[in-house]
């Protein structure tokens, strides 16, 4: 009998433990702002804007937070709503906003740059994001890199490369092999999306052999986090490489 209530008890606990690690605790900042607990010291932020062609529509990027430094992937659309997401984490985690990695050239992944510039926080690019950024007078991030560039940030390896031309002729990566996460950013859609979304700078003849060579790079994956829509495993790439094969 008392073998049979701790086998009851174990199993029970089990579960529980395996229930506890996918629960992923949701911090709201306000209406537009939310920060998720993805693993470790990973979080995904989520911000949401309004559009006439869109509606009410989330952007992702993530938080890294080591050491008392924190590292952000993507800002926000605009510099205010980066402003009070970065103070946010500053103040409620006690840390130092260091780093910014850029996804692409567009707003919704560095339409806070002003502000992260005004704060002299370091903001890493892909040399071809920097150069559209000169050419079309955005503010420029502070450091480049060609293919790809790894680093290490208090004990956690990070990897930015570039595959290929995509959603934007531009976009980039970024890679945690420590936590097996991927933040694939708009070249990766989520698995509720039922189209490309927005393709006007989109590269859709490169789009989908782009995704497979990250498939291949990168085949075991805990999470994928796309730029839009929510965060999920593998089978994003998959799903993106299918809406891109439609379209072409």
């Amino acid at each position: 009998m008392f073998k049979s209530v701790l086998i009851f008890i174990l199993v029970f606990l089990a579960g529980f433990s395996q229930l506890s690690a996918q629960d992923h605790s949701r911090i709201i900042v306000h209406d537009d702002i939310q920060l998720i607990h993805l693993k470790d010291s990973v979080f995904v932020h989520v911000t949401w804007e309004n559009s006439e062609q869109y509606g009410r529509f989330p952007s992702n990027g993530l938080v890294i937070i080591k050491k008392g430094e924190a590292l952000m992937v993507d800002t926000p659309m605009d510099n205010a709503t980066t402003r009070v997401l970065t103070e946010y984490v500053e103040n409620r985690f006690n840390v130092k906003m260091v780093k910014l990695i850029i996804g692409h050239y567009h707003n919704d992944c560095m339409g806070g740059q002003e502000y992260i510039q005004s704060r002299n926080i370091e903001s890493i690019a892909n040399s071809m994001t920097i150069a559209k950024c000169r050419e079309m007078g955005l503010p420029l991030p502070s450091r480049g890199f060609d293919d790809s560039l790894s680093f290490d940030f208090h004990g956690e390896k990070i990897t930015c490369r570039y595959f290929g031309g995509g959603h934007t002729f531009d976009n980039i990566t970024v890679w945690l092999p420590e936590q097996k996460i991927l933040f694939g950013g708009c070249l990766i859609k989520s698995i509720n999306s039922t189209g490309l979304g927005n393709i006007a700078d989109a590269v859709v003849d490169e789009w989908d052999i782009t995704v497979q060579n990250v498939m291949h790079e990168y085949p075991s994956m805990d999470f994928v986090v796309p730029g839009h829509g929510d965060f999920g495993g593998i089978e994003l790439l998959s799903h993106t490489v299918t809406l891109v094969q439609s379209v072409k």
